[in-house]
């Protein structure tokens, strides 16, 4: 007599380069597979779901409850049935697995009902942990890039120079003129208020020692930081989403091109060359703008200013403000194009990292302000 009783069901997970492969083993009906739904979900949640493959060499029997379980690994990949998902031959489990997809529709758990201050702590905790684990990611991304980027400093030949000049010339030429033209605003507000306060105590000359300050070591690199992020920032993460919507970096990899050598390190290195260039143009239209204001405000002549500058404005002031430029550029290359990988396969989530980039900068700018301000501030400079 056949014996009906549905043989164990068993999952190897198993890393393959890239791709991360699913090998079910036995009959995944649903009397068997309750206790491997916590390792899919484990997958799903740690892999990219168009890197995952199922090996169907080894299932046995399955039942919808098992294709299903199955088919749900890759459900967020644009291509969920496509060939390069299956490893192996089975008589019917794709077809049931196509099938099951098809006719279901994937619904979150039911909101539990809580009281408004436990809901508010509950998803402050939630925001605590994505926050958490957005910064791990991007420290992660950053030790590879570090690392790509010495790769290619010990073989140069793998260097892009061709997308580093684009990226520069996009990143520091194009951006010099909205750059300069906010910091002469900025440079000039400044002036006018200093001139307006110091007025009233006879010490209207005092006005070219604020702006010399702020705009040195304060306002020339924290608007050309900010500019960068709001810019080129979400410029990175559209152009490379965009690409991974299309399914070009996938492309990329099946020729062999690492796409951090071929889009992230051109980025991350015209970023950080072109910060403290743009951070010194910022400087002259600030300090252009407040010569401006103290000229016609308060009679304060050009030759005045710059000679006031010049003897009671320290060097150190100037280079305070250059040495941020290039961890500002970095960080913002950095979070731009992480956000672009992370783009899935619809406009939505590209619209979403590109407002996530953009907001992850200028946060990552406003606390390396801080660290800066005290660091100086220890260090007496």
């Amino acid at each position: 007599m056949r014996d009906e009783s549905p043989a164990r069901a068993e999952l190897v997970v198993r890393e393959e380069g890239e791709r991360t492969i699913l090998e079910p083993h036995g009959d995944w009906v649903i009397d068997t597979i309750g206790r491997h739904d916590n390792a899919i979900r484990a997958v799903e949640a740690s892999a990219d779901p168009c890197s995952i493959v199922v090996d169907v060499s080894h299932l046995g029997r399955v039942d919808t409850a098992g294709a299903y379980l199955l088919g749900r690994a890759t459900r967020k990949c644009p291509t969920p049935d496509a060939d390069f998902h299956f490893v192996g031959q089975h008589r019917t489990v794709r077809r049931l697995i196509e099938e099951v997809r098809m006719r279901t529709q994937v619904c979150g758990p039911d909101e539990v009902p809580t009281f408004g201050f436990i809901k508010a702590l509950a998803r402050l905790g939630a925001g605590i942990e994505v926050a958490y684990q957005e910064a791990v990611d991007t420290f992660a991304f950053f030790g590879k890039t570090l690392t790509t980027g010495l790769s290619c400093f010990i073989q140069p030949w793998r260097f892009r120079l061709t997308p580093t000049v684009w990226a520069m010339e996009e990143v520091g030429v194009n951006a010099l003129p909205i750059v300069a033209t906010l910091t002469f605003f900025i440079g000039a507000v400044v002036a006018y208020m200093g001139a307006t306060l110091l007025q009233s105590f006879g010490a209207s000359v005092f006005t070219v020692d604020l702006v010399g300050l702020a705009v040195l070591r304060e306002f020339g690199v924290l608007i050309t930081a900010i500019m960068l992020a709001a810019r080129s920032d979400s410029a990175f993460t559209a152009s490379i989403g965009a690409m991974k919507m299309q399914q070009e970096i996938d492309a990329m990899r099946v020729l062999g091109l690492d796409p951090y050598e071929a889009l992230v390190l051109p980025r991350v290195v015209a970023c950080v060359l072109m910060a403290p260039l743009l951070t010194f143009g910022a400087m002259v239209a600030g300090i252009f703008g407040g010569m401006l204001v103290a000229w016609t405000a308060q009679d304060i002549s050009p030759a005045l200013f710059f000679t006031r500058l010049h003897s009671e404005i320290d060097i150190s002031h100037f280079w305070v403000g250059m040495s941020k430029a290039p961890v500002f550029g970095m960080v913002v290359a950095i979070i731009g194009c992480r956000q672009g990988m992370q783009v899935q396969g619809d406009v939505e989530s590209l619209g979403r990292r590109v407002t996530a980039s953009v907001v992850q900068s200028i946060f990552a700018i406003i606390v390396l302000e801080a660290l800066f301000a005290m660091m100086y501030l220890e260090l007496e400079i």
